[in-house]
């Protein structure tokens, strides 16, 4: 066991372990201590403990010492100059022209660097708002483009439950969100609901997941196929809290047949057979719907055998998707030749834009086709728009609406 103390450097940031060297602290002591970016100042957390040498990163860095009096007076002077070097850079970002957005300042405790924080769309080019800062202040200038999520963060705000943002009163980190949690919470899925003021999936939608995905493994699945007092159904809708499912009744006249193909139209992707015959031959016929392959398999192992068809049947489908994709996608480096690839073969066409909205629109007037997709990884068709010549900014994929 290894004694450390806990310091938080903003108002609700992570916790960093230090060694205490024989200080006592109680929780809300203010320390220096020095960081990978220098001498810093900062709260204490957890005070005093003992913890397990397996949670420690390595190497554990000392206290150097309990803050004074002067040290705070220092602090207060540090944030008045946060404040001016805000002011700063905020005309020197005007100078410049750059189109980024400026966030919070930082000093370190020593002073021998500024740290700026800013959002942006994409890539900025700041060399030059380097050179100019550092002409001023006559330090290390440190610029470090941010998300939306730290964005939030930083300043705060209300979200729509009416409170504080979680992320500026208590959240410590954040975590991975994804729509699958909305969707098991039976949440609407409209994103001015399930979003926050960041543009992102609301952090709260963690909160209670794991309980959510615990209670859906003894919850009957939507669509699945039921026995009740009244006869056979369908589930059509599940209350996880109440554990109540909502049954439709089969009471229909249609042949089994007919009802094979009402499911697979459906999208059911595989339909398990199994009569008199196959019981008596410990078997059972598993029907792709996809190619419409039988394959018969031992009832001992039908359950690897699902699941491990339904892996390769996901794996094919996809496969087939990419392909028929690849083989529709074009390359157009003028107009000409992007309304000639979309009249002959329907499909994406890959081009250059400047990124003005007025060449989208004219785009669209004259093809029909619409931007879908930017992708991350950038390819350089050629450098200018294809629509009005400009400097090209980046490759979209266009394409209509058939």
């Amino acid at each position: 066991m290894v004694e450390i103390i806990g310091v938080r450097f903003k108002e609700v940031g992570k916790i960093y372990y230090f060694d205490p060297t024989n200080i006592k602290f109680k929780i809300g002591d203010m320390a220096i201590v020095e960081t990978s970016r220098g001498v810093e100042i900062g709260e204490i957390a957890l005070d005093n403990r003992p913890v397990p040498e397996e949670e420690l990163v390595s190497p554990l860095r000392p206290v150097i010492r309990m803050a004074t009096k002067e040290d705070m007076q220092k602090l207060s002077e540090i944030e008045e100059k946060e404040k001016r070097a805000f002011d700063l850079c905020q005309e020197k970002i005007k100078e410049h022209k750059l189109d980024m957005t400026l966030i919070d300042v930082e000093y370190t405790f020593d002073l021998s660097k500024v740290l700026f924080y800013f959002t942006a769309d994409g890539r900025v080019d700041f060399r030059e708002l380097v050179k100019s800062l550092a002409s001023i202040f006559k330090t290390r200038i440190e610029l470090r483009q941010i998300g939306v999520r730290d964005e939030a963060k930083l300043l705060g705000g209300i979200g729509i439950c009416g409170r504080q943002l979680c992320c500026k009163t208590f959240l410590n980190d954040f975590h991975p969100v994804s729509i699958k949690m909305a969707k098991e919470q039976n949440l609407s899925l409209n994103p001015t609901k399930i979003s926050g003021c960041c543009g992102r999936l609301m952090c709260c939608l963690k909160y209670e997941n794991d309980t959510y995905e615990e209670m859906l493994k003894y919850v009957t699945k939507v669509d699945a196929i039921v026995s009740t007092p009244d006869g056979k159904g369908v589930v059509v809708d599940n209350n996880v809290l109440s554990g109540i499912i909502k049954v439709k009744l089969d009471d229909s006249d249609k042949s089994p047949g007919f009802k094979f193909s009402e499911q697979e139209m459906r999208g059911i992707p595989l339909r398990i057979e199994i009569g008199p015959k196959d019981i008596e031959n410990n078997q059972a016929i598993l029907a792709r719907r996809d190619n419409g392959e039988k394959i018969t398999v031992s009832l001992d192992n039908i359950k690897e055998e699902v699941v491990k068809l339904l892996d390769t049947i996901q794996k094919d489908m996809f496969e087939r998707a990419k392909n028929h994709r690849e083989e529709r996608t074009f390359k157009a480096t003028d107009m000409d030749s992007f309304a000639k690839q979309l009249e002959e073969k329907p499909g994406f066409v890959k081009a250059m834009w400047c990124g003005d909205v007025e060449c989208e629109e004219k785009i669209k007037e004259l093809t029909g086709a619409t931007s879908r997709c930017m992708p991350f990884e950038q390819e350089q068709i050629s450098e200018k728009c294809v629509c009005c010549g400009k400097p090209a900014k980046k490759m979209v994929y266009w394409g209509k609406a058939y």
